[in-house]
C-alpha cells in the first residue's frame, strides 16, 4: 500500500467503519415484567458467547437486534439489551472476584434531590445513612462485603481506578446515556464489569430496580473455566513503568538521591523532569510498545497479571517514548503558549520558558539514553533499529511543528486539506509508529511488518488528529481548555481548509478576517461562536467526521492484513480505543457562554 497521501473522497466511506447511531440506545422498557423477560432470553443466548474474547460496540448491537427481533420487539430497546449482554457475559468474571478487588459505582442522580445532608468530597458524593433513598443501602452493604464504593458522576475515572490496581472488577449503576459512552472502553479494556441502567436519564431524584442492584452487588462463585482477554493487565504495566517506585527503579535519578541537598540546582532540575515524566497522561504510547511485544510473544499479558513476562529491557524502551512525548508536550505548549496542561499550568508557566526548555531537552535526551541503555542485552543491531526509528519520528514531528509554526507566521492564511493532512501525517503519526515499531522489533525481526506499521500508524495518527479538531470546541475540564483553541491559536486545521475551499467569497473574507483578529489577540467568545456558525454552514463538522472514518477504515484494512491474531486483534483494539466517537454538531445555533469557557 502507497505512502502517498491522496486528495480525501469525504463521499465515499466504507460501511465497516461506520459508527452506528447511538440515538435508540436511551430507553429502557417501561414494566419490569418486560424487562425480567428480556433478561432471561439473554441469560439463555449468553450461553452461546465465545468468553475467551471481548467484543466491541457494534458487535454488541448486532446481537441485541437479533435478539429482540427473535423477541418480535422493537429496536427501541437496543441499549438496555446491549448492556443486560454484557452483564450475562462478564457475570462470571465479576463473581470470581474478591469483594475486596470490586468497585461499586453509583451516580449521585440517584440520591433523594430534596433534603440530602450529604457533601461532596474529591471522590463524589460523601454519602450517609439517613433513609431517604437507597444510596446509602447500596453503600453498606458493599462496604460490609469490602467493596471500594464511589458516588459519583461519569466514567473517566473509572478507568483511573482500575489502571491505578486498585479494583478488578466493577459493579455500577447509571443511565443509559453515560452506559452507552462507557461501554466501548470497558468492552475493549477487558475491564469485568456488570450494570444496572436507571430507569430514566432524568438527572434529579430517579430510580433503579433496587434488587438487581444488590442481586450484582452478592454476586459470589468460584472462579470461571474460561478467562477472557484483557488489555487492563497491560495498562496497568505501562502506568506503572511511569510512576513512582518503578521509575526510579528502572531508570535511577543520578542528582536528586537520597543525599542529595533539596535546594540543589542540579537535583531540582532532575526532579522536574522525572515529576513531568511521571504526570498525568493516557500512557497509550508505552501501553502500545508493551502490548505489541507481547501479542507478538504469544498474548499471555492478556490473561493475568501474573503471565506478563516483559523484560525491564523492554520496559525502559517503552518508558523510552513516553520520555519523547513528554518532551514534545513541553515544547509544544511553549510554542502554542498553553496555559495548561493535565489540569495544572504548563511547565513554562509554572517555571518561565528556558527552564521549560531546557527539561523538554533533558526529557529527549534521557529518552534516547533509555533506548541505548540494553544495547548489551536486546543486542546492538535492536537498540540501533529502535533508535533509528525514535530519531526518524522527532526529525518528522519537527517538520510538522515547523510547518504549522510557519503557517501561523504567514500573512497569506489559505490552506488546502490535502496541505493540513500532510502535516497532521508529520505531527501525530510518527509517535504511533514508533511505539508500535519498538514492540516489534523488541520481539524479533520486523522487516515482515515495517511497511505495514507505517501505513497503519498513519492513518491513525490523521483520524486521531482530525477527531481531536472536531472536539475543538467543547471544554476540557482536565486541561481547563476552552473551546475554540485551535482558532484563537491560529492553528492549520483540516476543519479550517474545509471551510476555506467551500465558503463563499464573502465567508472565505469573513473567516480569513477573523483569523487575523484572532492573531491580534482578540479571543472574544463572539469570535469563536461566528467561526463555529461559519464551520457548520459549510458542513465542516459532518465533512471531519467522514473523514475520520475513512481514515479508520484504512487502518483497518490494513489490520485486516496481519497474519499474528494476537497483533491484529491489538490493532483493531487500538483503532477502536485511540479513534472514539465524536458526535459532530448538528446544530446551527450558537454556542453557549459556557460551552466558550466564559462561564
Amino acid at each position: 500500500m502507497s505512502s502517498q497521501l491522496v486528495e480525501p473522497d469525504v463521499e465515499q466511506v466504507e460501511k465497516k467503519s461506520k459508527k452506528p447511531s447511538t440515538s435508540h440506545l436511551k430507553i429502557v422498557p417501561e414494566t419490569r415484567e418486560l424487562r425480567d423477560k428480556i433478561r432471561a432470553e439473554i441469560a439463555k443466548f449468553a450461553t452461546t458467547l465465545d468468553r475467551k474474547n471481548t467484543f466491541n460496540r457494534a458487535e454488541l448491537q448486532v446481537f441485541s437486534e437479533q435478539l429482540l427481533t427473535s423477541m418480535g420487539l422493537g429496536f427501541q430497546y437496543t441499549g438496555f439489551t446491549s448492556v443486560c449482554i454484557a452483564n450475562e457475559f462478564w457475570r462470571e468474571q465479576v463473581q470470581a472476584t474478591d469483594f475486596s478487588r470490586r468497585l461499586l459505582l453509583m451516580p449521585h442522580c440517584l440520591k433523594h434531590a430534596e433534603g440530602c445532608p450529604a457533601d461532596y468530597d474529591e471522590f463524589g458524593l460523601d454519602c450517609r445513612k439517613c433513609g431517604a433513598c437507597s444510596v446509602a443501602d447500596f453503600k453498606t452493604r458493599a462496604e460490609d462485603l469490602g467493596y471500594k464504593v464511589l458516588v459519583s458522576e461519569g466514567t473517566p475515572i473509572v478507568l483511573k481506578i482500575i489502571v491505578s490496581g486498585h479494583v478488578d472488577a466493577i459493579v455500577g449503576v447509571a443511565c443509559l446515556n453515560v452506559l452507552e459512552k462507557a461501554l466501548d472502553k470497558i468492552l475493549l479494556a477487558g475491564v469485568p464489569c456488570v450494570a444496572v441502567p436507571l430507569l430514566s436519564s432524568n438527572c434529579k431524584s430517579t430510580s433503579v430496580d433496587e434488587d438487581w442492584v444488590m442481586e450484582f452487588i452478592n454476586l459470589k462463585t468460584p472462579a470461571p473455566a474460561t478467562v477472557t482477554r484483557s488489555y487492563m493487565h497491560l495498562m496497568r504495566a505501562s502506568h506503572q513503568i511511569c510512576e513512582e517506585p518503578e521509575l526510579s527503579r528502572l531508570c535511577p535519578p543520578a542528582r536528586s538521591g537520597a543525599n542529595s541537598r533539596a535546594e540543589d540546582p542540579l537535583s531540582v532540575h532532575e526532579k522536574l523532569a522525572y515529576n513531568w515524566l511521571g504526570r498525568g497522561g493516557k500512557r497509550s504510547r508505552p501501553f502500545i510498545t508493551l502490548a505489541v511485544y507481547d501479542a507478538l510473544k504469544g498474548g499471555a499479558g492478556t490473561l493475568n497479571a501474573e503471565s506478563i513476562n516483559i523484560s525491564d529491557a523492554v520496559k525502559r524502551s517503552a518508558l523510552a517514548i513516553e520520555a519523547f512525548h513528554k518532551a514534545s508536550l513541553i515544547h509544544d505548549d511553549i510554542e502554542d503558549d498553553d496555559n495548561f496542561r493535565y489540569g495544572s499550568e504548563t511547565m513554562h508557566r509554572q517555571q518561565g520558558v528556558p527552564v521549560a526548555i531546557n527539561v523538554g531537552d533533558y526529557l529527549v535526551g534521557l529518552g534516547y539514553r533509555l533506548a541505548a541503555k540494553d544495547r548489551a542485552e536486546l543486542g546492538s543491531d535492536v537498540s540501533a533499529d529502535i533508535l533509528f526509528k525514535l530519531s526518524d519520528a522527532h526529525v518528522k514531528l519537527s517538520e510538522g511543528q515547523g510547518a504549522e509554526l510557519l503557517w501561523r507566521n504567514a500573512t497569506d492564511k489559505n490552506i488546502t486539506p490535502l496541505e493540513a493532512l500532510r502535516i497532521y501525517a508529520l505531527k501525530t503519526s510518527p509517535a504511533f509508529e514508533a511505539a508500535l515499531y519498538a514492540g516489534v522489533r523488541l520481539a524479533g525481526p520486523a522487516e515482515t511488518y515495517e511497511k505495514m506499521i507505517g501505513e497503519f500508524a498513519k492513518n491513525l495518527g490523521i483520524a486521531f488528529q482530525i477527531l481531536n479538531d472536531l472536539g475543538d470546541f467543547d471544554t476540557n475540564s482536565e486541561n481547563k481548555v476552552v473551546a475554540g483553541q485551535d482558532v484563537l491559536a491560529g492553528r492549520p486545521t483540516v476543519l479550517l481548509a474545509m471551510a476555506l475551499e467551500t465558503a463563499t467569497p464573502t465567508q472565505k473574507e469573513e473567516i480569513l478576517g477573523l483569523l487575523q483578529r484572532a492573531r491580534k489577540g482578540d479571543s472574544s467568545f463572539q469570535l469563536v461562536e461566528r467561526i463555529h456558525q461559519l464551520y457548520q454552514l459549510n458542513e465542516v463538522f459532518s465533512k471531519g467526521q467522514k473523514l475520520v472514518e475513512k481514515f479508520r477504515a484504512r487502518a483497518e484494512a490494513i489490520a485486516d492484513e496481519v497474519d499474528s491474531e494476537d497483533f491484529r486483534r491489538l490493532l483493531y483494539f487500538l483503532v477502536d480505543s485511540v479513534l472514539e466517537k465524536f458526535e459532530a454538531p448538528q446544530q446551527t445555533e450558537p454556542l453557549s457562554l459556557i460551552q466558550l469557557g466564559k462561564v
